[in-house]
């Protein structure tokens, strides 16, 4: 196994706690997307998938095509 020397620990604390992330907000990405799609939806659906994504650990929008899919499903049985 690999040890890191004190100083590349420094530099990796410093990277991943001092330095604060640049958000480009012009720039439409999956996080913002998925968040106008909550906000269309009655708030009781927002949360179900919301609820559902945290507990399955998976986006938004994959729980919805879930959905979409077992529906399909069954209207084809």
């Amino acid at each position: 196994m690999a040890y890191m020397t004190e100083e590349e620990a420094y530099a990796l604390d410093d990277e991943l706690t001092q330095k604060i992330p640049k958000v480009n907000f012009k720039k439409p990405d999956i996080f913002l997307n998925q968040r106008e799609l909550l906000k269309i939806l009655n708030p009781t659906a927002a949360d179900y998938i919301m609820t559902r994504a945290l507990a399955t650990h998976k986006t938004p929008v994959k729980i919805i095509n879930e959905l979409v899919e077992d529906r399909i499903a069954a209207s084809m049985s």
